[in-house]
Formats: C-alpha cells, sequence, structure tokens
C-alpha cells in the first residue's frame, strides 16, 4: 500500500532515562502507546551529501562518488521529487599510470533528477525500508527506522545524455535511529541521519546496483522551518 498523507512510524519526544524505566515496567504493548502518543509529520524537505564508491566490475571503476543532494515530499499527494550533483572519477587507488597523473581518472559529473517520485512509508506497504533497504552487508550498527522513495531518474554526463541512456528506476531510503529505552546511561540518536541512492538498469551500469551511502545533513518542516528530527536528540 502506497502511502497517502504520509503515514509512518511513531516518532516519539526522547524521554528521560527515569521514565523510560517506568515505561519497561508497562510492558510492550504501553511502551508502543507511549511513544505513538505524538506523531508529528513527516519534514517535507531533506538535503545531505553522499560519498562512495563504485563496484570495481563498472568499466572504468572503481570510480570515486562524491555529491549533494535534494529530497521533496509532497504530504497532499504521497509523491516526491529529488535532485543531484556528483562528481565521479576513477578511484586514486586504481590509477594505473605510472606518474599517477590525475587527469587519467577520468573525472566528469552527472547531474540526476526524479519528478515521479512515490513515498512507502505505510508498514503495511510491500515496500518498507526494513527489506528495501538493509544491503548485503547491515548497517552497523543497525538503523531502527525510515522511509523509501521509488521512482524513474533521468541522468546527464558532463551536461549531455549518457551513454548508458535514459531512464533509469532509483530507490532512496532515508533512515536512521530513535532513543533505545533501555538504555539509562546519556545517550544521543538522530531520526533521519543516513541516505542511501541505488540506480536500477540502465544506469546501474556505470553506478553499480549497490546502495551509493551519503549523509542527511538537514531537513524542514513547513514553511521552511528547520526540523528536529535530522539534528541530534540527547536523553540525559
Amino acid at each position: 500500500m502506497k502511502s497517502k498523507g504520509l503515514r509512518w512510524m511513531a516518532r516519539a519526544t526522547p524521554i528521560p532515562a527515569s521514565m523510560a524505566l517506568a515505561l519497561l515496567g508497562i510492558g510492550g504493548a504501553g511502551l508502543t502507546q507511549a511513544l505513538a502518543a505524538r506523531e508529528p509529520p513527516l519534514p517535507t524537505h531533506f538535503s545531505g551529501l553522499f560519498n562512495d564508491y563504485t563496484p570495481s566490475t563498472v568499466a572504468g571503476g572503481p570510480y570515486e562518488m562524491h555529491g549533494k543532494w535534494f529530497l521533496d515530499l509532497n504530504a497532499e499527494r504521497g509523491t516526491a521529487t529529488f535532485t543531484a550533483e556528483m562528481t565521479m572519477e576513477t578511484a586514486d587507488f586504481a590509477n594505473s599510470g605510472s606518474s599517477y597523473n590525475p587527469s587519467a581518472l577520468g573525472a566528469h559529473t552527472h547531474h540526476i533528477t526524479m519528478t515521479d517520485g512515490t513515498i512507502h512509508d505505510d508498514p503495511n506497504d510491500t515496500i518498507t525500508w526494513q527489506n528495501t533497504c538493509i544491503p548485503v552487508v547491515p548497517f552497523k550498527p543497525a538503523v531502527t527506522g525510515g522511509f523509501v522513495v521509488t521512482g524513474t531518474a533521468y541522468v546527464t554526463g558532463n551536461g549531455a545524455n549518457p551513454p548508458f541512456g535514459n531512464p533509469s528506476p532509483v530507490t532512496i531510503c532515508i533512515l536512521g535511529g530513535m532513543q533505545n529505552v533501555s538504555i539509562t546511561s546519556p545517550q544521543a540518536f538522530v531520526t533521519f541521519s543516513n541516505f542511501t541512492l541505488t540506480f536500477g538498469s540502465p544506469a546501474s551500469t556505470h553506478f553499480g546496483t549497490q546502495p551509493i551511502n551519503g549523509v542527511v545533513s538537514q531537513c524542514e518542516g513547513p514553511w521552511n522551518r528547520e526540523s528536529n528530527d535530522c539534528r541530534v536528540s540527547v536523553v540525559n
């Protein structure tokens, strides 16, 4: 079931350690109800950076990938748009030139745009962060929440249509953590901390089929007000 109106996991205000102990005593059902007492709306604008490598199996790889990205959510329609700007070049450790000349690394740029994104944040949807966003090698430490956006992306290569062609399916994951009520010592967490971008064919022949990893640096709610969901929450 696709998202409509941005229904998703409960996101509670951080609670003191003493209250956490009390919540543990009331059982799982009571804890769930307590944490679900406040369900603020999902932020509507996310932005951040990504830095990763392609597999060595792609032609010219492994490439270094560095860039910035922007994701906007439409709460009324359950849709999303996405843009990114990326620089790419063969990783220096794979430089085959005897003089290690940087000009031999095939530096180039990509611009990425998606306008038909669908938000998946309903636990009854067949697409969830648990079954879509966890890679073969899991995150360590583990992520404990998030949502998914799927859509179709168009990619440029140095400003022109790339050799691998257009368009390509993409999967975007926004992931993070939540307060662990079993920990009574001071702790910190960020509700939305991690970003991944995964390409399908034909772009996957250049970027690889693995998730490209990045960080969420900022998110905003209505009227461009910065959201605490992408800031560090501290519980003493």
